[in-house]
């Protein structure tokens, strides 16, 4: 029996670049001639390392597209032209393997049609690689990869979570449609020089996961000029809102995700504005071009304004810890939020009434993931009192972390578990971020000084989550504070309180003695931005929906007139 790494290698070949053989049919040289004459002459970014792309075209119960070929050849020359990244082509599911998975840095489903794998270890390999902050990339039949074919029959359901959509209802493959450039100045649409555009091809109308408030749509149907276009009063109608979004990307945890339904046809692939277009979708999924990726529901221009300051608000846990973490994200969505923070003592959902911890089982991790995603919701950040600093207890909490898609822990582990906690940051590339109660409860990390003094030497990765109600209570100023931790600041909670006491209370933001704008605007300017400006609102616990409503309409008016000025 052949080793797991032999069976690896196996499954990968890397297409040559090499000219057709001279008894490849005329056809294959044409196309080659035309991607080449189209291809895009440089990278819209420079790639912050080398780069690899696997191209995964199993198709399962469908004979495949004629496109596929063209695709992976197109993207091969793009990427040897560009230097943008090399590519590895493979149909054998035991490149899912996490072994082989561990050498990309996103993946690309080139239209996949059917059931491709169905060992749930190799499911997972897949779902928690994106979540950790692997790419994934798919054009026209991935919305139907992971399903029973014939009938599109779904099998995966945390696949069309990610890739955002599922279904394969189209028109003829040769409908004309008029696409509406929705975000003209995003770093992917903008190579359309701010316009619309006439296609042919055919277009997928998806239906369910696809929703507004989960991926931010790009390229969609503009519904009036398609129907002049074709000739009609009125577009074919494929669902009750007529919302027919062709490509968008969002992310799934940490991972950047790009679909686009254009690519039934190989012209497609030679076409110079899809090509320059599929170049940006690359970069963005390989982690090199920086793209927001607000779900397009919640684009008010508070949330743009955010956008451009580098500013992400988010629900802390602890505000709603008397209800379930599942109740707080439907809490987060009602106010309008896309972010939370996650907490380990908070029980996960009514009919589970373990807490959110490293104890979880794989199907429960799985269940929080897919209901952040259902709800559009991602969790930044996490807190966990202790972080043990043994190997085996560390490892647990780091792969937790990972495995829900969280950028930076919250914690104050003992001294002497430093090492190993910072060991683990790195390795999992997961920030820490030191957390404060008083100076009697966290008299290691009460203070700006007190950090930086246990900080001394260590990553880039440890650092302070400033809870500023404690720091205010101590007597720290909370904008000399954020001066003096300086890069060491790795997120916020956020409080104003009605006095500058051991006394104070939580009051709306913006209406106390916190001089909360002037913090704000203070780290915006010294650009350590937190990974989140986390909503803490530790008061009325039995309702304190007004006032946490009011932090926010505080928090988007500032975040206007700061970007105004800009």
């Amino acid at each position: 029996m052949k080793s797991k790494t032999a069976r690896i290698v196996a499954a990968l070949y890397v297409v040559c670049l090499a000219a057709p053989a001279p008894s490849a049919p005329a056809q294959e040289g044409d196309e080659r001639a035309r991607i080449e004459a189209a291809l895009p002459a440089r990278a819209q970014v420079r790639p912050r390392k080398p780069r690899k792309l696997l191209i995964f075209d199993l198709n399962v119960g469908y004979p495949g597209h004629p496109s596929i070929k063209t695709a992976n050849l197109a993207f091969e020359l793009m990427g040897k032209k560009t230097g943008a990244f090399d590519v590895v082509v493979s149909r054998d599911p035991a490149v899912f393997e996490a072994e082989s998975l561990r050498q990309f840095d996103a993946v690309f489903f080139n239209n996949t049609v059917g059931n491709q794998f169905t060992d749930p270890a190799l499911r997972r390999n897949l779902a928690e690689f994106v979540v950790a902050g692997g790419g994934l990339m798919g054009v026209h039949g991935a919305t139907v990869g992971f399903t029973r074919w014939p009938g599109a029959i779904e099998d995966w359901q945390e696949f069309g979570l990610m890739i955002g959509g599922r279904g394969a209802a189209h028109a003829d493959a040769e409908e004309k449609v008029y696409l509406r450039n929705e975000d003209p100045d995003h770093p992917l649409a903008q190579v359309f020089g701010g316009t619309g555009f006439e296609h042919a091809d055919e277009f997928f109308r998806v239906g369910d996961p696809y929703a507004r408030g989960r991926q931010r749509v790009l390229l969609s149907i503009d519904n009036e000029k398609t129907a002049r276009l074709q000739g009609k009063d009125r577009v074919q109608r494929f669902r009750e809102d007529d919302d027919y979004a062709l490509s968008w990307i969002k992310q799934y945890g940490r991972g950047r995700v790009f679909y686009s339904t254009m690519g039934h046809q190989p012209r497609d692939f030679w076409d110079p504005r899809l090509l320059r277009y599929y170049l940006a979708a690359a970069q963005y999924v390989l982690g090199d071009l920086d793209a927001p990726a607000t779900p397009s529901a919640l684009l008010t221009p508070a949330m743009r304004a955010q956008e451009r300051l580098g500013l992400r608000l988010g629900l802390e846990a602890y505000t709603f810890h008397r209800i379930s973490l599942v109740e707080m994200m439907d809490r987060a969505s009602e106010l309008g939020l896309a972010y939370i923070g996650g907490l380990s003592f908070q029980r996960v959902a009514p009919d589970i009434p373990k807490n959110l911890d490293p104890s979880l089982t794989d199907s429960e991790i799985e269940y929080v993931r897919m209901k952040l995603a259902s709800a559009g919701l991602r969790m930044l950040t996490y807190f966990i009192q202790d972080i043990p600093g043994d190997e085996d207890g560390c490892r647990r909490v780091f792969d937790f972390a990972r495995r829900l898609g969280v950028e930076t822990l919250m914690t104050e582990p003992k001294l002497e578990a430093l090492d190993m906690v910072e060991r683990y940051a790195d390795r999992y590339d997961i920030k820490v971020a030191l957390h404060n109660h008083d100076r009697n409860a966290s008299p290691n990390y009460w203070s700006p000084e007190a950090i930086l003094k246990v900080c001394k030497g260590r990553s880039k990765r440890i650092g302070a989550c400033a809870d500023i109600g404690y720091w205010i209570r101590d007597g720290i100023d909370p904008v000399a504070g954020v001066r003096k931790l300086g890069s060491r600041l790795i997120t916020l909670q956020l409080h104003d309180l009605n006095e500058r006491s051991p006394k104070g209370r939580d009051v709306p933001w913006g209406s106390g003695k916190g001089e909360t704008e002037k913090l704000i605007r203070t780290i915006q300017r010294l650009r350590h931005l937190p990974t989140m400006v986390g909503l803490e609102y530790s008061d009325k616990f039995e309702d304190n929906t007004p006032e946490v409503r009011a932090c926010i309409a505080f928090f988007n008016d500032l975040s206007i007139r700061m970007a105004g000025r800009r």
